[in-house]
């Protein structure tokens, strides 16, 4: 019996526990659309490549399993190619298919012809072409296993149409990989003692393989040594925001008291993040070339330790395994009480509400859906200065309730919110949006419309592009360029997509709004009006001005 390479394509995917796929088509994978036909696999069709690319590695930021994503040759695969640097830079799982001009038609320049590995090479894992259709399941196979081996991140594999349409006996299907993580105890056990000589350990978590138990893990393994924990840039759900260790998170606007607190540290154990721009302020809470502080770091890629800061120790490992293995040892004796609690203190100070300028506050907006969502709820962004609020004011308390690009992509926050909506339509699910970050890829409010996720979209409306704005303010007084946004009616237009959709021009409006979104049962925008001074959680534009 033969088959198409698109079906042999799909088989290998089912056999790897694909159950939805992200796509705009094309025809240059006609037949892989014909494979997913009759397959079972949910083939989800958005609107626009980027969103698609988003949507699929949402996916696998939240399952661990890599997002699935098909777009055509040339402009689809330019436009996906945002969707593959935020995998890239938040080693996200993903496998992005590309659809390739038939093999005899190379190198002629032929219609939307990209050289695909010259294209994704600095973006991607591993870029590959497939050449022989028998060959699908070993190609597809390895992608799916480098896409979530090490430091996960994507690969693309580019299917040119003739391969893929071409029939041939059918060949067999790879099962997926069993990996056996290591148990790390005698890692651990030395990683600890290490940090034992320590007076002002800080234990900073971040980067990806995170799971409810890791979450658990590092909540018993913070306690029981009494340790402050302070997460990565977007990670702030990888422990209980209650939990007494918690200090908070490194990231864009971060506390500074906490920022102090990196500085005064005497040893840093980092699992799992890869001690970053955001994490260390564009490098100055910690000098690559002198650290002021030691150094555990632990991460699942080898090459990353010692790539930026010099560790006196490295260890290769999970940050789920490794933080399992820490969570099981007993307490090393030492007593860093006033130490942890001090860094709880500056976290606590820092999240009570400061009052920020206009009739619609960002302060009470956030703390409100902290206080009022289910634990559960699953809480998405993009980039902008508006998600400062959601980073100090939303008290995150379970794994799994974070997707957010640290990549700071802007439009990834509502595709992420379609993916997630999708994939746990018994949650809540609120996307928190800029005007000019949700403008990117609000058409996929037609994708979740079509196919019934229903995400409640929160808008902050103040007409600009407000992070470039503060920073033109700071480098360039009083010349305003480029920064302005003429904005439409964001609950007019979720409206024409057949949705829910409100307008809030005052803070006490905004819970009635919140409820009619919520009972709306499909897509919902709530606009909120917000005063233009209110420029970032502690500074106002006026303060900008010049001669302020």
């Amino acid at each position: 019996m033969t088959r198409h390479g698109g079906q042999i394509l799909v088989d290998q995917l089912q056999r790897l526990g694909v159950r939805r796929v992200f796509s705009v088509p094309g025809e240059s994978f006609l037949a892989a659309l014909d494979g997913l036909h009759d397959s079972g696999i949910a083939n989800i069709v958005c609107r626009h490549e980027g969103g698609a690319a988003m949507m699929a590695e949402a996916h696998g930021k939240m399952t661990g399993q890599p997002g699935t994503c098909f777009v055509t040759r040339g402009p689809g695969a330019t436009n996906a190619s945002a969707g593959v640097h935020v995998a890239r830079q938040d080693s996200t799982p993903m496998v992005l298919f590309v659809g390739q001009v038939a093999r005899a038609h190379r190198d002629r320049e032929a219609f939307q012809e990209v050289d695909y590995r010259a294209m994704f090479g600095g973006l991607a894992k591993w870029v590959a072409e497939v050449e022989q259709t028998e060959r699908l399941p070993e190609y597809i196979a390895r992608a799916f296993c480098v896409a979530v081996s090490g430091r996960p991140g994507p690969v693309v594999l580019a299917l040119p149409e003739d391969m893929l349409s071409a029939r041939v006996a059918r060949p067999a299907i790879r099962a997926p990989l069993v990996e056996l993580a290591a148990p790390h105890a005698g890692a651990a056990e030395e990683a600890l003692d290490w940090l034992a000589r320590a007076e002002r350990p800080l234990v900073v978590v971040g980067g990806p393989h995170w799971s409810k138990d890791a979450a658990q893990d590092l909540a018993m393994f913070a306690e029981t040594q009494g340790l402050p924990v302070a997460l990565g840039f977007r990670r702030q759900d990888y422990l209980d925001n209650r939990h007494p260790c918690y200090a908070g998170d490194l990231s864009v606007g971060m506390n500074p008291g906490l920022a102090e607190r990196v500085k005064a540290a005497d040893a840093l154990l980092v699992i799992g993040s890869p001690l970053g721009d955001i994490e260390t302020r564009g490098y100055t809470l910690i000098d690559p070339a002198d650290p002021h502080c030691r150094i555990c770091h632990v991460h699942s890629d080898p090459g990353e330790p010692g790539r930026v800061y010099p560790p006196e120790l490295a260890v290769t490992a999970d940050a789920v395994t490794f933080t399992r293995a820490l969570a099981h040892l007993p307490a090393c004796g030492r007593d860093w009480s006033d130490w942890t609690r001090a860094a709880r203190a500056d976290y606590a100070a820092w999240v009570a509400p400061q009052e920020t300028p206009g009739a619609v506050k960002l302060e009470e907006v956030v703390r409100w859906l902290s206080d009022t969502l289910p634990e559960d709820a699953i809480l998405t962004n993009g980039a902008g200065n508006y998600a400062a609020w959601l980073h100090r004011y939303f008290c995150y308390k379970r794994h799994g309730t974070q997707l957010a690009p640290t990549s700071g992509s802007m439009g990834y926050g509502f595709p992420a919110a379609v993916s997630a909506a999708l994939e746990h339509p018994d949650r809540t699910v609120v996307c928190f949006a800029g005007d000019g970050c949700f403008q990117m890829t609000l058409t996929e409010m037609s994708t979740a419309v079509q196919h019934g996720a229903a995400p409640i979209v929160v808008v902050v409306n103040n007409g600009r592009y407000g992070t470039i704005r503060m920073h033109q303010e700071k480098q360039y007084p009083g010349r305003v360029s480029g920064t302005d946004l003429a904005n439409p009616d964001f609950a007019a237009l979720a409206q024409a997509y057949g949705g829910h959709g409100e307008v809030v021009t005052k803070t006490a409006d905004f819970p009635a709004a919140f409820a009619r979104s919520r009972a709306a049962g499909t897509l919902a925008v709530i606009e909120l009006q917000v005063d233009a001074e209110a420029l970032s959680t502690t500074t106002r534009l006026s303060d900008l001005a010049p001669g302020a």
